[in-house]
């Protein structure tokens, strides 16, 4: 089982049918739906604000999820966080793709099914329009993406998390 750590009395929360791999670290007021899934060597940290994570999500192994205080993290439904991408005090909206050691900064907000390509930095306060691919650094518009492409990801997490769970 994960590291889960109660800090300042908040204690992570999470639904059903979800895979926590044992080297995952949750800490603080989380908030997790049914179906999702923390990789191996992945942190959601939640000290000084919250991280609140919708149903069937997928933070990928040491991917680094972080709040700062008055900026909550918001994951909404069918999220991806890929491998090694850090998350910080910003929003995700429905079935986007956060790339591979990709950097979302402070109060930026990801459109539904947007794309963050691979090794991109979305600076803070950013607006990245649903469907979306931004990628570069500093990130920028390359294209959009066509309907259902990042969600894709989302459902692949799905299925790989239950070989996990089976004993």
């Amino acid at each position: 089982m994960a590291l889960i750590q109660t800090v300042k009395g908040k204690t992570p929360q999470w639904g059903e049918r979800c895979f926590l791999a044992e080297n995952a670290t949750l800490a603080g007021d989380i908030t997790m739906g049914d179906d999702c899934s923390v990789w191996f060597g992945a942190v959601v940290r939640a000290d000084v604000d919250a991280v609140v994570v919708g149903n069937r999500v997928n933070i990928q192994d040491c991917a680094c999820v972080h709040q700062t205080a008055g900026a909550p993290v918001v994951l909404e439904d069918d999220v991806s966080i890929g491998h090694g991408a850090v998350v910080h005090a910003c929003t995700v909206r429905r079935g986007a793709l956060i790339g591979m050691n990709a950097v979302v900064l402070d109060k930026a907000d990801i459109g539904e099914q947007a794309i963050i390509a691979a090794g991109a930095v979305v600076l803070a306060g950013s607006q990245v329009g649903p469907r979306e691919i931004w990628a570069g650094v500093p990130a920028h518009k390359v294209k959009t993406a066509p309907e259902g492409q990042a969600l894709e990801y989302a459902e692949h997490y799905m299925y790989i998390k239950e070989w996990y769970r089976e004993p």
